[in-house]
This record gives C-alpha cells, structure tokens and sequence, in this order.
C-alpha cells in the first residue's frame, strides 16, 4: 500500500504508479479474442456450443438449451425472499425514476425566412446486455443496464450471462423477471459478445451492447466496436476519497473495502491533509479486514493498489483527485457542496458523511456502470442516451436558400467539390 504524503521525494513516481493503475494489457488475450470471435461469426451456434463446453463445463444438445425459459425467471422471482424482493423493487423504482428524467428530447428550431432545423432523437431498435454470471452473479447490473435501455424505448432487449455447469444464478433469474426481460441466453465470454454483435441462429444481432466483464469481455468489446455500439471499455472498480479532520476514520476505512473487495486489481485512495485521520484509517483499514468473508481478495487490493496520500491542504488534494479520475469519489467533509465546483473528473460523486458509495451501488438511481481508469476525464456514466440515437433535421425554404446559397456555394468552390457548388447553385435561379 502507498502511504505518502506529497511533500516525500518519491511522491511523483508512486503518483504516477496510481495514474496507471488500471491498464490492461490485452495483448495476451487479442489473439485468443479474435480467435473466438472468428469462430463465432464462421460456425455460429456450433462455436457457442464448443466454447460453452469449454469455459462453462457443460454441453448444450441441442440449440434450445442455449435459452433460458420464461417460467424459470418466474420460479426464481416467486422463490426469493420477500423482503429482498421489495429491496429489488424499490431498486427498480429508483433507477427508472432517475433515468427517466435524462431521457433526451427531439427539438425543431424555425426561422423566420422558412429554414427548419432540428435534431430527431430515437431509440435503437436492440440491445445486448451482457450480465456476469455464476458465483459472480450480481442482480443490480442487470438493473442498470436494463432499465436505461427500456426507458429509451428499445423494442429488443436480450442478456448473456454465463452458468457453468449449466447452473443458472437464481437472483439474476428473479431479477430479469422483475424487470420483463424474457431473452435470456446462458453464453458468457468474448463468446457472447461476438455472438450479440455478428448473430448465431439463436441469438440475435443487436444494434449496442453495454455491461461488464473480464478483460476477455472488455478485449472483445472493443474488437466488435463499429460492427456495433458498446458503452465503454471498462477496467477493475475503484474508489477515491477527499476527505478532512470532520470525517469518521472507521467508515472511510470500510468505503476503501467496499471496492477492494470486488477482486484484486480494484483500487481504494484517500487523500486528506488531515494526517491525524490518514493514520487513524490505516488502523481502521486492519481491523476491518480480518473481519471480512472476501479478507483475501480485499487484502491483496489494499496492498498492492490501495493508497493513503497525505496532502498540504484541501484544494491540493482535489488537484490530484482530479488527475486520478476516478470511477467513485466520495466527499466526506462537513460542507462537499462547497467543493463540488472545484471536482472536474469523476463517474459519480458521493457528497458528504451519509453517503457511502455502497449506496449508489444499488439504490440510490443513477446508474452504477461508470468510467474507471481516469476515462472519467471523458467518458460518463452509462445512461438513456446509450440506447438512442439522434438524427439532424434541415429543411430549407425557397427564401432561405435563396439567402445562404452563395455562400455555401463559394464554399463547395474553394474546397474544388464541383457537384456541391453545382447542386446549390441550380436552385439559386
């Protein structure tokens, strides 16, 4: 673990250790990427079988068994608990509450002279979600990334999810039913993208695919990118704090755990002028780990890419946050509105001492698949506007063209593009 302050000697080079902490190298895994994705778009459903039976360790006979029935997603849904599953639904409330107020709007503009300009705004037609499956099955991505999508009006919703051994996760079934998805395939991996973005007999072509996975998952995203639309190329969870003398040592130490947990190669990085409160979650960030079930997991994130960073004062330590960029930043200081105007890159942002990033997670509304890696400095969270479209409208009036056409003209003339000049001109007359 770093533990510096930034007046050490060694700060800029261990800084610059936090500024890379999340590339990946997919140069191990392109070929074998670019190998099931060839497969995949030459045998098609007979690629998806061999790849299933070798990553997923069943067989599927026949091409039916590559879906998942309707009446399981039921069953699932009826089978869990009743306080969870109004958990799910206030959930679900809360994310189409909060989406539906991004969902953007068609706009037409008049002129006086009879020029109509515009911007028609549609849905795309499908959509592929990819959902982490088997142990690492999580219900709330399948929220986040299906509500947006229905929101923006998409006819055509389908999730992959893997299930090794054939085992589907029961909360992610419960959770599709919740939300009205009814195509389900059990297909993981760079296989299940390349199969949403070339299509099998089974599984359908779609126009976008969002959701999160491995770096075979994010390798293949970006390999298919163009062929359709992905969300963002997303790497390991992280989470930054800014945080002064006012903050509670104890609960900052469990929010670094909340993202170290996830897996190895999460980030957690506080920094404070406060030296008093840095130490005091060092201790803090100890005694919470030998009580964690994932102890393992989050040890080796905590050490290997978690940071304590001990600033000269407040407006330093956002200079720095902002160069980190990171996916989650919580701001746990009496007054964090104050320092909002000054926090330029970050996914989402958590102000003050209530607000655990844990919450934003699952309930809180806006959407928990976020840009990490510092993409935050130009990527925004996934949203409504990722399953739409928008289209410029012009329409031009004799008197406007009338008005402009010269001038377009003598553009299309200097750039040598004769039949441009031309086309404008034989309306002029």
């Amino acid at each position: 673990m770093i533990f510096t302050t930034t007046t050490d000697t060694q700060f800029d080079s261990q800084f610059q250790v936090l500024l890379q902490r999340a590339k990946m190298d997919i140069s191990n895994v392109t070929s074998i990427v670019g190998d099931i994705i060839a497969q995949i778009k030459r045998d098609k459903n007979k690629a998806l079988k061999e790849h299933i039976a070798k990553f997923d360790h069943w067989t599927p006979l026949s091409d039916e068994e590559l879906k998942i029935p309707v009446e399981l997603m039921e069953i699932a849904y009826n089978n869990i608990d009743e306080k969870l599953k109004d958990a799910l639904h206030l959930s679900y409330e809360r994310i189409k509450s909060y989406h539906e107020k991004q969902k953007p709007q068609s706009w037409f503009d008049t002129e006086e002279n009879g020029t109509i300009l515009g911007q028609k705004v549609t849905p795309v037609e499908s959509a592929g979600l990819y959902i982490p499956g088997g142990k690492a099955a999580y219900p709330s991505s399948l929220l986040m990334n299906v509500i947006p999508a229905q929101v923006a009006g998409v006819k055509n919703i389908i999730v992959c999810t893997p299930t090794p051994n054939n085992e589907p996760n029961e909360l992610l079934l419960a959770a599709c039913h919740l939300c009205g998805v009814t195509e389900v395939f059990k297909v993981g991996g760079a296989s299940a993208i390349a199969a949403m973005a070339y299509a099998t007999q089974t599984i359908p072509k779609v126009d976008v695919i969002t959701g999160p996975g491995n770096i075979f998952v994010a390798t293949a995203k970006k390999m298919v990118f163009g062929e359709v639309n992905i969300d963002m190329i997303a790497g390991p969870s992280e989470i930054g704090i800014l945080a002064d003398e006012s903050a509670n040592a104890n609960h900052l130490a469990i929010d670094m755990l909340s993202q170290a947990e996830h897996d190895e190669m999460a980030s957690a990085i506080l920094i404070t002028p406060s030296q008093k409160l840095a130490d005091e979650v060092r201790l803090e960030l100890e005694n919470w780990l030998v009580k964690l079930p994932r102890q393992e997991i989050a040890r080796k994130s905590i050490q290997e890419r978690g940071a304590i960073i001990v600033s000269k004062d407040m407006q330093e330590a956002i200079k720095l946050m902002n160069e980190i960029a990171p996916e989650h930043l919580e701001v746990c200081t009496d007054n964090p509105f104050e320092l909002l105007p000054f926090i330029k890159n970050a996914g989402a942002i958590f102000l003050g001492h209530n607000t655990p990033e844990a919450i934003g997670d699952y309930i809180a509304g806006p959407n928990h698949t976020l840009p990490t890696g510092g993409t935050a400095k130009f990527y925004s969270p996934l949203g409504v506007e990722n399953f739409m479209k928008k289209t410029s409208i012009i329409s031009f009036s004799k008197k406007a063209i009338q008005e402009v056409g010269e001038a377009c003209a003598l553009i299309a003339h200097t750039e040598g593009l004769n039949a441009h000049e031309q086309s404008v001109r034989v309306r002029l007359v």
